[in-house]
């Protein structure tokens, strides 16, 4: 079965817009049942159209920071913020940490709760994160599916806390890396199973397109591929495929152009220290030959050799012969 490629954005929001594939998409991420979803207004650094075309440093950019508001069977809310990222871009880090801040910072994802006195008071609804890294992390290249878990110790015993605080996830936040590369050959239980709807190793010659078996997936997930199925029909999920494309191809000639410039600049400082360093090696040099003549010709004075003498064999002016007799 030929199904469109879910490391591309538009690819993964299309599969995202349907509820019902939504929450099970999420629910084997998170280990949860998902009873209600909304989402949330995502948020694109810029589109390129026919119309409108909107740049970053020259380039045409087309990024989405999906997030989703979510409950579940105990009607515990929760904020899911999703990344998925084809390749490892320029300062991708720091764009991450801004949007996990401004979540955190977002007054729409805070609650009122009561103590046992009856006070209210506001906390910050528990945060999970998951993203999805298209290219291999060091050190995790045999783990397809890393849990990230908040763990509270004694710090002097050892002894595990039980997290129950609202303190603790209104301050700290959980998550899940699904790292692409390893999910090579890896169909260890439901969760890797439906994740290998993600395994570039399913491409066709087409890279918008991947090719999978239906049966391999159980019945429950069939709506997620029969989804991702409909997706490779519609013109405009192949259109947007092939500005991301474009994008990541003009961002890693940015980079590639920025990394080569900044190696000039780095080879051209190195060669300015260097001479810099041969510079002062130079005058160093000078002033210890400077020394040692002064230190000759004052031996030469002390053993009662003319300043005269001195001079006119070492071909130097006489007032600076005489200059050294006199210090």
């Amino acid at each position: 079965m030929l199904i469109a490629n879910p490391i591309y954005d538009v690819v993964f929001k299309y599969m995202m817009e349907d509820a019902r594939v939504a929450r099970l998409f999420l629910s084997a991420i998170i280990q949860r049942e998902i009873i209600d979803i909304q989402f949330l207004p995502q948020e694109l650094s810029g589109v390129k159209s026919q119309d409108s075309i909107k740049t970053s440093l020259n380039l045409s950019i087309y990024r989405l920071d999906f997030s989703a508001k979510v409950k579940d069977t105990a009607g515990n809310e929760e904020l899911i913020i999703i990344e998925v990222q084809k390749t490892r871009m320029y300062g991708d880090i720091m764009r991450f940490r801004r949007y996990l801040g401004k979540q955190y910072m977002n007054e729409h994802h805070h609650a009122i709760i009561k103590d046992h006195t009856g006070k209210e008071y506001q906390i910050g609804i528990p945060i999970f994160s998951i993203y999805f890294f298209g290219t291999s992390l060091e050190g995790y290249g045999d783990h397809p599916i890393v849990q990230i878990k908040i763990e509270a110790k004694d710090h002097v015993t050892g002894e595990k806390i039980k997290n129950t605080d609202v303190w603790i996830k209104s301050l700290y936040h959980e998550g899940t890396i699904i790292n692409i590369p390893a999910l090579k050959g890896h169909r260890r239980g439901e969760l890797e199973l439906i994740l290998s709807v993600f395994d570039q190793e399913n491409r066709t010659k087409d890279m918008h397109i991947l090719n999978v078996k239906e049966q391999d997936f159980p019945a429950k997930f069939q709506p997620i591929i029969r989804r991702l199925k409909q997706a490779v029909e519609v013109k405009e999920v192949r259109d947007v495929m092939e500005i991301e494309d474009d994008f990541v191809k003009e961002i890693n000639e940015y980079e590639n152009r920025v990394n080569k410039q900044t190696h000039l600049l780095e080879e051209a400082q190195r060669q300015k220290e260097i001479a810099l360093r041969n510079q002062e090696i130079a005058l160093c040099n000078q002033e210890e030959e400077r020394r040692q003549k002064e230190e000759a010709i004052l031996l030469l004075l002390q053993n009662g050799i003319s300043a005269e003498k001195i001079a006119e064999q070492l071909n130097l002016p006489l007032a600076y012969v005489e200059s050294l007799n006199k210090r």
